[in-house]
């Protein structure tokens, strides 16, 4: 089994409550095990600041499943909570992102590992610290990482 870690957000309705539903759905694909979630945190928008705040988390799972099949899942259970792609870095019910999958490695254009920005944001790295503390991120220690961020618009709400 390959350990992986995800980040999940929503900003439209229900924040937490979608998060929670996307939770279940990868918890109970039979080749999925989540392992710890971190708290949720709320947080500011990136890029689009014209919308709500978010609700986000990391979630640590295990995983026999390929990167590609983890992907097309994490979409069908975005789908499912009906995301919709309008504005890049816009209002979602429900944001599902593969941060980091093992050692596995992929510069490909749908599927990028590790995540490309997540060392630049925050809602992503607060969480994951809190999950990881040991992690390296392309052989930078993460509390190296988490140091030099930025940690305002960022709260821990449960």
């Amino acid at each position: 089994m390959i350990k992986a870690y995800l980040s999940l957000g929503s900003n439209m309705g229900e924040k937490k409550e979608y998060i929670d539903e996307a939770l279940r759905k990868i918890s109970h694909h039979p080749d999925i095990e989540v392992l710890q979630t971190s708290s949720y945190y709320e947080t500011e928008p990136v890029g689009f600041l014209d919308q709500d705040t978010f609700i986000n988390i990391v979630t640590e799972i295990k995983t026999t499943l390929g990167p590609h099949e983890l992907l097309n899942y994490c979409n069908l259970i975005e789908e499912e909570l009906h995301r919709k792609r309008v504005i890049r870095w816009g209002p979602r019910t429900i944001d599902i992102d593969i941060l980091i999958f093992g050692e596995y490695q992929s510069q490909e254009e749908k599927l990028t590992i590790p995540h490309p920005r997540m060392t630049e944001r925050a809602f992503v790295m607060v969480p994951l610290y809190e999950i990881a503390r040991d992690i390296a991120i392309k052989g930078t220690q993460i509390k190296d990482i988490i140091s030099k961020l930025s940690k305002e618009g960022i709260k821990k709400v449960i």
